[in-house]
């Protein structure tokens, strides 16, 4: 499935008349050029899930970290990395799905 319809799908699937009147997603732009990102993961199958933090530095221009701390995943990266710090939200959530 593509990125952006998947991070649609999570979000909705988390919508329950309470939640995304107090947490949701953010996507924002910073001044180095780049982007933020945020996701609340309070009351969500993701809140309690092991999260291993990644920082790729390949440039001044080429960068992106993921964390999550006190229950919200922070992504930061370059301008052109948007998709990378997604990418990964995407494929930690989906790895800690049960069968």
């Amino acid at each position: 499935m593509d990125l952006l319809k998947w991070i649609q799908n999570w979000y909705y699937e988390n919508c329950d008349g309470d939640w995304e009147h107090t947490y949701g997603v953010k996507i924002d732009t910073v001044d180095n050029p780049g982007w933020y990102v945020e996701i609340n993961l309070i009351d969500t199958c993701l809140e309690d899930e092991h999260f291993e933090p990644i920082e790729i530095e390949r440039d001044e221009e080429d960068w992106y970290y993921c964390i999550v701390r006190d229950g919200t995943f922070h992504g930061s990266g370059g301008a052109k990395n948007l998709e990378e710090i997604l990418n990964y939200f995407r494929q930690w959530a989906l790895s800690t799905e049960k069968d």
